[in-house]
């Protein structure tokens, strides 16, 4: 009975985060607001995400990348939803691309530092995964006030131009439509595409605008003339299409990707898909949304994968770490994951759940590299609190094996995925292939928490710290005041455990209903299947 009502307790903690997040995804959708929307429907325009939704296939879902950017993030400036810009992978006349529109209900689609570092992510997945971009372009440019957080650093606006000219080489598909303000160095990155559309009326392209030319050259010009579509149509010859409003310039884009010849995919192998032994739903129940109570990674395993598709390797060794073949709608997979609960090794060595020992971080190495050898994407299903610490982890050797586990999985050519599903903490993070180590795709569930270190442990070290550092000054803290500190600490720290503030400067991907997982990783394996895997797997001097 005490543990049906644990299980209820859980299941509705659980569905809470889940509102949460489908409420927060829902306000994130209106960008600037009603009015803004209000107002781009006047000017004859679709808003960003309505064009999106014109311009996929019908049956398409869209997956959206990066939807919580700038969560919180520019309150001085009135906040940047989404970042201003709306991404994600969908299918347009059945081929996967990237879709990326620009937002003008957001600051009139203005680039703030977190726009161009969404940008080079929609870009980089393109390149990574050698499908199509679209671009639909309606922004007024750089937000002036913060210009030097955006311009001229390496990974700053001027690294999109950079992007579109090396994808140009590579043969990745590019098609931009100017259906807005295109200005400035903005201007390059549809002029850079393959294609590019512009919409009458609404549309306009130029390095510098109408007030700005007055003002430099003292000619006075209005920008239709200056910039629009006429003028890029049928004088500078700057545009490849002129289209009379949104619906038909999205319809000439269908029809250009309807023409494109087909790529050579991967091979990577895949069945007809079976449903999980365990309804996806089930998770609820077995997953503590209090993230200090044990559970069995196995049993999460089994609502993500394939009915009665799991090939354990070395399961009886290194049980911390659960590593094994399977498959996720069809596609063969190899998982590594965190085991939450206890387990007890052959030497009669207690380990804790969700902590990596040189046994475990040995058995992933191997593991990994066999994936590599046998060209299988690698899933990573962190809930990790990071290596085994102390004297007896340090003479056998811990370093040494995890160095191993990293090598072998930054050296990895096949296509990684990562989900956070609870606790991302120190090295752990690293080693299960955090966003540093070039995940094709990585998204969070509610529940996960990404920090050097749990929120209870750091408060209590940065509290020692505090203390320590009161006393040299002879201040002496009683022990209400420490307790009022140490809330204090544990609550701002707190805040930047949550999954909204890494999907806010763009650590993840973004964040997802844990019964979405198993669409989520196969949409990236079936992206990931037109990449080239030619490069040889090479893990140089690994630490044996």
């Amino acid at each position: 009975m005490k543990e049906d009502i644990e299980i209820n307790k859980n299941i509705d903690q659980f569905k809470q985060l889940c509102y949460k997040l489908t409420y927060k995804h829902d306000k994130v959708k209106l960008g600037g607001g009603e009015k803004k929307i209000a107002t781009q429907h006047s000017k004859g325009k679709m808003t960003a995400r309505e064009r999106i939704d014109y311009l996929k296939d019908d049956d398409a879902d869209f997956l959206e990348i990066g939807a919580f950017a700038g969560e919180g993030m520019y309150k001085e400036y009135g906040g940047c939803p989404s970042g201003g810009v709306v991404a994600g992978i969908t299918k347009v006349e059945g081929r996967l691309v990237m879709l990326l529109a620009n937002d003008a209900t957001v600051k009139a689609g203005a680039w703030f530092p977190i726009t161009a570092k969404k940008n080079l992510r929609a870009q980089e997945i393109s390149m990574e995964n050698n499908i199509p971009i679209i671009y639909l372009v309606d922004s007024a440019g750089v937000f002036l006030p913060i210009q030097d957080e955006i311009f001229p650093d390496k990974e700053h606006f001027g690294r999109i131009f950079r992007n579109n000219a090396i994808m140009s080489s590579r043969g990745i598909l590019q098609i931009a439509a100017i259906m807005g303000s295109c200005v400035a160095g903005g201007a390059y990155l549809p002029i850079m595409s393959d294609e590019a559309l512009i919409v009458e009326g609404t549309g306009s392209v130029f390095l510098a605008g109408s007030y700005l030319v007055k003002s430099a050259i003292g000619e006075d010009i209005d920008n239709e003339t200056l910039g629009g579509a006429a003028t890029h149509s049928e004088i500078s010859g700057v545009t490849d299409y002129k289209c009379k409003d949104d619906k038909s310039c999205l319809d000439k884009i269908r029809s250009l990707v309807s023409k494109v010849g087909k790529v050579p995919d991967a091979g990577f192998n895949r069945t007809e898909a079976k449903e999980p032994n365990k309804s996806p739903e089930e998770i609820f129940k077995t997953f503590p949304v209090e993230r200090a109570k044990p559970y069995d990674m196995h049993e999460i395993i089994e609502c993500l994968i394939d009915k009665d598709s799991f090939d354990a390797y070395k399961d009886l060794y290194g049980q911390s770490l659960i590593c094994g073949y399977a498959r996720i709608d069809g596609w063969a997979v190899g998982i590594i994951a965190n085991q939450r609960k206890i387990v007890k090794s052959k030497k009669g060595e207690m380990q804790m759940g969700g902590v990596i020992y040189s046994d475990s971080a040995d058995k992933a190495a191997r593991f990994i590299m066999n994936c590599n050898q046998k060209k299988i994407p690698l899933v990573f299903l962190q809930d990790v609190s990071g290596f085994m610490v102390g004297s007896r982890a340090e003479h056998g050797g811990i370093i040494k094996d995890g160095a191993k586990m990293v090598n072998a999985m930054s050296n990895t050519v096949v296509p990684k995925f990562t989900i956070l599903l609870g606790n991302s903490y120190g090295a752990g993070n690293y080693a299960m292939c955090g966003k540093a180590y070039d995940p094709r795709l990585i998204f969070a569930w509610p529940t996960a928490q990404m920090a050097v270190m749990s929120g209870a442990s750091a408060a209590k070290t940065l509290l020692q710290i505090k203390v320590a550092s009161l006393k040299t000054k002879g201040q002496q803290l009683s022990k209400e005041e420490e307790n009022s500190l140490l809330e204090e600490i544990q609550e701002k720290y707190n805040e930047q455990l949550s999954p909204y503030y890494a999907a806010s400067r763009l650590w993840v991907d973004g964040i997802i209903n844990p019964t979405e997982t198993r669409k989520v990783i196969s949409t990236g394996i079936e992206m990931a299947n037109f990449g080239d895997y030619n490069k040889p797997f090479n893990v140089g001097n690994i630490q044996t």
